[in-house]
């Protein structure tokens, strides 16, 4: 496996700062941020490390410039919007950009780029369920024809009252992982796992990964705290940012070496990236960088690195 970090949490940084600082933190690679160039439309959104809206090959081979002096390898491209927002074109904009991550991807050499399913929150899974297919296999053939793997976070974008009740990402559960790769069963299409999302929804986050190993593109390492005293106040139906917060990897509930060992058991290879949610390390550049080197110590107990990735 490769340890790396997602790129979102250094917004203010250039790709070349950011390749330093993890090849100086004991990084091995990047999940880079590719968001159209504009402003952030929520937290940790509308960060740009690279800029695909007019790629090109001399623009493919900066990039791979730049992480080459730095002896760094980009885990992935990512971008994380809501493809099926009920507004048609909101969504039509989201699906353009995703393709043009994808086309980037592949002009990089690299073979993985991430993202959200999307979701109309106020409707059922059942009811999504059409926009999903007339969206996404296309999306998954244009993916396969430049190939290139989507792994899509499993996170509910289920949090605050917009998001309200049905959340913005629809790729949430094993019921639904299933059903979608029934529905699309392209190997170019699977998950870009983080644990901490099963916690707050009282799942096991085990059992996943030796049932989806085969669809295992990326991988996050996130943690999160269940706050029960918070949650014997307000319940499980409550807004999930009323009971449970999230923190870095052994701040939280998640068993670190259960997670790495069931992942080395069932022969995942890829890169885990740390993703930096923590409110506690977010009053600062410095304090966000700090965060990076606490992560990639703790973590290096658990995983041995295998190097640059392929």
């Amino acid at each position: 496996m490769q340890l790396g970090f997602v790129s979102a949490i250094l917004p203010e940084l250039s790709l070349a700062e950011v390749a330093r600082i993890a090849a100086a933190t004991g990084f091995s690679c990047v999940e880079l941020m590719c968001w159209p160039p504009s402003k952030a439309e929520r937290r940790y959104a509308g960060v740009t490390h690279v800029d695909v809206t007019d790629f090109s090959s001399a623009k493919a081979d900066e990039i791979r410039g730049v992480m080459a002096d730095a002896k760094m390898s980009i885990s992935g491209l990512g971008y994380y919007p809501n493809p099926l927002t009920p507004d048609l074109e909101e969504a039509k904009r989201y699906v353009e950009h995703i393709q043009k991550v994808i086309k980037s991807t592949s002009q990089l050499g690299l073979t993985r780029m991430n993202t959200f399913i999307g979701r109309d929150w106020t409707k059922s899974v059942d009811d999504n369920w059409p926009r999903f297919c007339q969206t996404w296999k296309p999306l998954i053939k244009f993916a396969e024809d430049h190939g290139v793997r989507v792994g899509i976070e499993n996170c509910p974008m289920l949090f605050s009252k917009d998001e309200w009740p049905g959340g913005k990402n629809l790729a949430t559960t094993p019921a639904i992982w299933r059903r979608m790769f029934d529905e699309i069963p392209s190997m170019n299409f699977g998950l870009n796992y983080d644990p901490s999302h099963m916690i707050w929804q009282q799942m096991d986050y085990l059992q996943p990964i030796r049932e989806f190993a085969d669809r295992l593109v990326h991988v996050h390492a996130k943690d999160v705290r269940i706050d029960r005293h918070k949650l014997n106040e307000v319940g499980i139906m409550a807004h999930p940012n009323q009971y449970h917060t999230p923190k870095l990897p052994g701040l939280g509930d998640v068993n670190w070496g259960q997670f790495f060992s069931t992942l080395g058991d069932v022969g995942y290879r890829g890169p885990v990236c740390v993703e930096v949610e923590d409110r506690a390390y977010e009053d600062s550049l410095e304090a966000r960088k700090a965060s990076l080197k606490q992560s990639a110590v703790y973590l290096r107990n658990f995983i041995r690195d295998q190097g640059p990735l392929p």
